[in-house]
């Protein structure tokens, strides 16, 4: 109880009551209330004939074209579309959590097709994109009868559907028909109902939901959701956003989904979008950690692998064409990309107009959870505190190093949210200490854990000149000062409190490492850790997670020593790579 109490503390008084409300006898009933079973829409759900394409490159349109043929057919019912969950039950009554993984049902009913078949129709008018991409609506609706199932039981979920087909519609060009504004109504119903849930979550749920509601209401005519969903999302990013760019929800991925979400309603809502100052400083942010050359992100916090109106085909692992668009639409600038990602093929599905390059990327930065530095072809990034909003991995002083396009020292990733049986350990092991490039006390994390998503006892956090510091809740502390140059980073903790023996693990790409007396050394640099007391220095197999539900081996350097040490020095010098 003491815990919890704690934890509530941490979380402060408007998300923990929000929360409670959402929670209370009279939220849900008013929720079940809001959600009375409804009958489905019938189609046609989108508008035809479809305009002409925009010019694109010939290879991304033989690409895109051939994306859509291969359009799963719209007829699987059952574990396709629910997965272990219970279609049938009421979507406020299920538990998202006992029978499996609910992340990958709702990655398939997020109907990506939508703006996938309308880019092909326009590209291809008589090859019956749009057709299958109606029958696609109406299977979907069979198996999901509206507020019955895993699909309609999260608000987000509804909302980034509801994006997709309201972006589908405006590719197309024509007005929404009446089996859309009906879709759209059920959906602007869904996120309407639960909005204390959305608020309390200070995350990607506290921007997407006010979005979505705000383009229902705009496709629909219905006033007060354009009021309450303008509203709503210009609270969420005055709160959730600050001056510098930063995110609440300190992740790489779902920054670039806020940035996606945002860009879109921009897109879809012209004047009714609210004015929002730091998003410029948001854009900037992830065009720091994002490399030129493929558009890799580290994988800091939570990775689910979503790629949200990817009208550029780029996949989850590309983040440039998400950052030209959000550049264009948010920030009056381009991303700065050479050749044909400067002209991004998603701005010219959106007629976006070239814009005026970007600032120059500065040498070093901070901003609220991260700073870094860059120098020559080396980057570098350091999790750093103070802690303001949950924290999804204790990863506090975690450190990236890139060398152009590859992750040297890198994070260990996300596993799964509900791993598969066997594999129960995924969750605890990668959201821990032990995934992250830091120093782990005792064989614990730097937080308890008092649920899958919810750790307690934050550590007391701040910046140094050249770094940062924590200490946890019993005392132990960690300084941990950060010096980069070309080819060469410097990394140095100094350690004091009550522990009996610590770890330093360093998280390497995978390569051809070699142990030496005092580290590693391979094809893609040398790492030397030297500690002030004796350190038990080994090259062991661990495991990353390069995609959300997969894990693979990665070599990992741990420097193991007792309470005496206070003070390791670590020092890498890098052979270049393009």
């Amino acid at each position: 109880m003491w815990s919890i109490l704690e934890a509530a503390r941490l979380l402060g008084p408007r998300p923990v009551l929000l929360a409670a409300w959402h929670r209370a006898p009279l939220a849900q009933g008013l929720a079940r209330l809001a959600l009375r079973d409804a009958d489905a829409p019938f189609g046609p759900f989108l508008p035809a004939p479809a305009p002409a394409a925009p010019v694109l490159p010939p290879a991304h349109a033989a690409a895109l074209l051939a994306r859509a043929r291969a359009v799963a057919p719209p007829d699987r019912h059952g574990p396709f579309w629910h997965g272990p969950f219970d279609p049938h039950r009421h979507a406020l009554s299920l538990d998202l959590f006992a029978p499996g993984d609910i992340r990958p049902v709702w990655e398939r009913s997020r109907w990506a097709e939508l703006p996938l078949l309308a880019q092909a129709a326009r590209l291809e008018p008589g090859a019956g994109h749009l057709a299958r991409a109606e029958e696609f609506l109406a299977a979907w609706l069979a198996a999901n009868p509206p507020y019955r199932g895993p699909n309609w039981a999260c608000g987000q979920e509804a909302a980034l559907r509801a994006l997709h087909l309201a972006l589908a519609v405006a590719l197309l060009g024509g007005p929404p028909p009446p089996g859309a504004k009906a879709l759209l109504a059920l959906h602007g119903r869904r996120i309407a109902a639960t909005p204390a849930y959305a608020m309390a979550q200070d995350n990607n749920h506290s921007v997407s939901e006010p979005a979505g509601l705000l383009v229902c209401g705009l496709f629909c005519g219905e006033a007060g959701w354009v009021r309450h969903g303008r509203a709503g999302l210009a609270a969420a990013l005055a709160r959730l956003v600050a001056a510098d760019g930063a995110f609440a929800q300190l992740s790489t991925l779902y920054h670039r989904l806020l940035l996606d979400v945002l860009a879109v309603t921009a897109w879809l809502a012209g004047e009714a979008f609210p004015t929002a100052p730091h998003l410029p400083a948001a854009v900037e942010w992830l065009r720091r950690l994002t490399a030129p050359a493929n558009g890799a992100t580290p994988w800091l916090g939570h990775q689910d692998g979503s790629a949200f109106a990817d009208l550029a085909l780029a996949g989850p692992g590309d983040a440039r064409p998400s950052l030209e668009r959000a550049a264009r639409l948010l920030a009056g600038h381009s991303a700065g990309w050479p050749g044909e990602l400067g002209s991004e093929p998603g701005c010219a599905w959106l007629g976006l107009p070239p814009a005026p390059p970007p600032p120059p990327l500065p040498a070093e930065w901070t901003s609220a959870g991260l700073r870094g530095w860059q120098a020559g072809g080396l980057r570098a990034f350091l999790r750093t505190g103070p802690l303001r909003f949950r924290p999804g991995h204790a990863d506090l002083l975690h450190l990236d190093l890139w060398d152009g396009a590859l992750n040297l020292l890198r994070d260990g990733g996300t596993g799964a949210y509900n791993p598969p049986p066997g594999q129960e350990w995924w969750h605890a092991h990668f959201t821990g200490t032990a995934a992250h490039n830091t120093v782990e006390f005792d064989g614990e994390d730097q937080m308890p854990r008092l649920s899958r998503f919810l750790f307690g006892g934050w550590p007391q956090a701040g910046l140094l000149p050249e770094g940062g510091w924590l200490q946890d809740h019993r005392g132990r502390r960690q300084e941990r000062r950060v010096w980069l140059a070309p080819g060469r980073l410097v990394v140095e903790d100094r350690l004091s409190g009550p522990y009996r023996r610590l770890a330093l693990r360093w998280r390497l790409a995978p390569a051809a490492w070699e142990a030496r007396p005092d580290g590693v050394a391979g094809p893609l640099g040398r790492l030397r850790v030297t500690g002030d007391a004796p350190l038990d220095l080994r090259l062991e197999e661990g495991v990353e997670s390069p995609h959300y539900g997969k894990i693979q081996p990665v070599p990992v350097l741990i420097a193991r020593g007792a309470g005496e040490t206070h003070h390791i020095r670590s020092e890498m010098t890098v052979e270049n790579h393009p």
